[in-house]
């Protein structure tokens, strides 16, 4: 349970950091929309960074089974689509876009999964 609030605090510390570069950074380097994409990918990695360290203060009180896959789901879907959204902005490889998606599933369904599990456990 450790590793997942680890992992949500240290993804949390990385949001940051990209949020500081997309405002100080991008600001004067990229349109207005791609400055507003590159925010929506902070945003997202910042609420889920915040998911994670929540699934693993659940991870204390409830079955490791009921909170593992919902939490990879997250870290995966942080990975998708926050970092489709990153490499979309920073090297204008507009086709990353198309699996922005697949990341916004695996978030999703991490959480419509969390709730599942809990009502279950």
């Amino acid at each position: 349970m450790k590793s997942w609030i680890v992992l949500g605090a240290s993804l949390a510390a990385l949001a940051v950091m990209f949020g500081a570069f997309g405002a100080h950074g991008l600001k004067s380097k990229v349109t207005p929309e791609d400055l507003a994409i590159f925010e929506t990918g902070v945003r997202y990695h910042m609420y889920h960074a915040l998911g994670l360290i929540l699934i693993g203060i659940l991870g204390f009180h409830f079955n490791s089974e009921v909170i593992q896959l919902p939490a990879v789901l997250l870290s995966v879907g942080i990975l998708i689509f926050s970092g489709s959204l990153y490499i979309l902005v920073l090297t204008g490889l507009r086709w990353m876009g198309a699996i922005t998606p697949i990341g916004g599933l695996a978030l999703i369904a991490g959480w419509v999964l969390l709730a599942f599990r809990l009502i279950k456990s």
